[in-house]
């Protein structure tokens, strides 16, 4: 079974490798409009209706305090000498979040994320009460209320117990209503800048041409690496028609950048078809590497040994994959591919960028 699943990654992962490169991408694709972004809202509120799986107020106060304060608000007061022994078990205390998306107006829904901040086994079954969205500047933007949804399950009986998937995080589809509209700075000038989705320099002029070759000479023009402006016509619904056809153009991106991405955590290691390692000998732990080179050709040798004994040698040609899958025979593990490849863009042979994330 194991071997099966080792054989399965390594397929996989030659796919992501040797996965030929697309001819031309959307314009909507690799450049985003400066100033249109979404923006983050945060509310704290009260989940009621739950089957006895709420917060043990016990342990959490704030819960109580805020069902009292809540139920001042309606008119009910609570004697002071019953407060500490009030047990709210259908309730749970939770914060509220979600994402205003540019350009929405008063009235539009939004989805919102409600996750338990106390102790509640389960927030399923349970509804949200009216709860206001904040902004960073401490302004509301929108409100929150509905019934939870919880993708999970759980059952207790005893001495046993199961849950599927999460049972103290759920989502409200079109649970907030829009209140504040955030100002978008998008035609207030007689061009609109558009920001690239990373630093290119051979990309930014590739954009411009392409831009200025179908729309007409003059049309575009580069900042930096990333950015480059767009003059665009002044009235608004010629404009929004412009942009439209500007986000459809197609432009063939630069060559990507010889790039390996590992994980440590999981030990995910992904590379690209650019990468390319140098003759080298490595040792790490009981393994070692050799990497041979051979009359002014790279001749795609790589011989593996634990202990000076010869285990595997490959004949195809020389590429950080056969490495990769030589070490992973051996049961190197995601430690030792890091330390390794570390070791190998610190001595020169590992001719790509190393992204540890």
């Amino acid at each position: 079974m194991k071997k099966s699943g080792k054989n399965f990654l390594f397929t996989l992962f030659c796919l992501l490798v040797f996965l030929p490169l697309a001819n031309a991408e959307r314009l909507k694709d690799l450049a985003s409009i400066e100033g249109v972004r979404d923006n983050q809202l945060v509310g704290y509120g009260l989940v009621v209706g739950l089957d006895n799986s709420g917060d043990q107020t016990t342990q959490t106060p704030f819960t109580s305090q805020s069902v009292i304060n809540m139920l001042s608000q309606m008119g009910v007061n609570v004697p002071m000498d019953q407060i500490r022994s009030i047990q709210l078990k259908n309730v749970a205390a939770v914060m509220v979040t979600a994402n205003h998306p540019p350009f929405a107006r008063p009235g539009q829904t939004i989805d919102v994320t409600v996750s338990s901040i106390g102790n509640a086994k389960s927030l399923r079954g349970g509804t949200l009460l009216m709860t206001p969205l904040k902004g960073i500047d401490g302004q509301t933007y929108a409100i929150a209320q509905g019934n939870v949804l919880i993708g999970g399950m759980g059952a207790t009986a005893p001495g046993a117990q199961a849950q599927v998937n999460h049972l103290s995080a759920g989502r409200i589809p079109g649970g907030a209503t829009v209140e504040r509209a955030v100002p978008t700075p998008v035609g207030q000038s007689t061009y609109i800048t558009y920001e690239l989705r990373r630093m290119d320099f051979d990309l930014a002029s590739r954009v411009v041409d392409t831009i200025n070759r179908e729309m007409g000479a003059g049309t575009a023009e580069a900042i930096d690496g990333r950015q480059f402006r767009v003059f665009a016509p002044e009235s608004s619904s010629a404009r929004v028609s412009f942009m439209g056809r500007l986000e459809n153009l197609e432009v063939t991106p630069s060559p990507a950048q010889a790039k390996v991405v590992m994980n440590p955590r999981t030990g995910s290691v992904v590379m690209n078809q650019k990468v390319a390692i140098e003759a080298c000998a490595i040792a790490h732990g009981n393994l070692s590497v050799v990497v041979e080179e051979g009359m002014g050709r790279r001749v795609g040798r790589v011989q593996l040994a634990v202990d000076g004994t010869n285990l595997l040698s490959l004949d195809a040609g020389v590429n950080l994959a056969d490495v990769v899958q030589a070490l992973n025979s051996l049961g190197a593990n995601p430690q030792d591919l890091l330390a390794i490849l570390q070791a190998m863009k610190a001595a020169g042979a590992l001719r790509a960028e190393l992204e540890i994330i």
